[in-house]
């Protein structure tokens, strides 16, 4: 197993101790949450480290609090992802304004997870998984990082979901 290159352990642990300092707000997150936060993490050694995912993956298994996490739902996103990388990019490149490189790791993590769940995780609705997506942003990410990841996975919501997406204009819960 190669080692991870300190940056990327230490916006790991950070992440991990950033959640656990907000007691009432990370008490009360369900364990998909707190899958995400940790695919989150883990994505972005990916991205930053290169690292291999079944490397970052013990990694991350031994952080605080990963007990609590859906393991499940954890490796499907980590191991999705990173296996899929190219094809999320490709689905994600036409809503950018810029270019991928100038997407930083988090908010480019955040949106392969958002993408990959309306893509394969059709048990959850596509506002929860873009919500989930637009949290993380805000939490991990830059100032007004999570408004890029929102306006790039609700592009992508009538694509992937369309007649979850279509239901939820026809109720009056999504934007036109």
């Amino acid at each position: 197993m190669s080692e991870l290159p300190e940056n990327s352990a230490t916006v790991a642990s950070k992440g991990a101790k950033t959640s656990s300092r907000k007691l009432g707000k990370s008490a009360s997150k369900s364990a998909r949450s707190r899958a995400r936060e940790f695919a989150l993490q883990a994505l972005y050694q990916v991205l930053v480290g290169k690292n291999e995912a079944a490397d970052i993956d013990v990694f991350t298994r031994d952080l605080s609090g990963f007990h609590k996490a859906d393991s499940a739902h954890y490796d499907a996103l980590l191991y999705g992802c990173s296996e899929q990388a190219a094809d999320l990019d490709k689905l994600i490149l036409p809503l950018l304004d810029r270019s991928m490189a100038e997407i930083s790791p988090i908010e480019r993590a955040a949106m392969w997870i958002g993408t990959y769940e309306m893509k394969h995780c059709l048990d959850v609705p596509w506002r929860v998984s873009l919500n989930e997506c637009i949290e993380l942003a805000k939490e991990f990410g830059g100032t007004d990082g999570h408004k890029y990841v929102n306006a790039v996975l609700e592009g992508l919501a009538p694509q992937l979901r369309p007649h979850e997406v279509q239901a939820d204009r026809q109720a009056g819960r999504a934007r036109a």
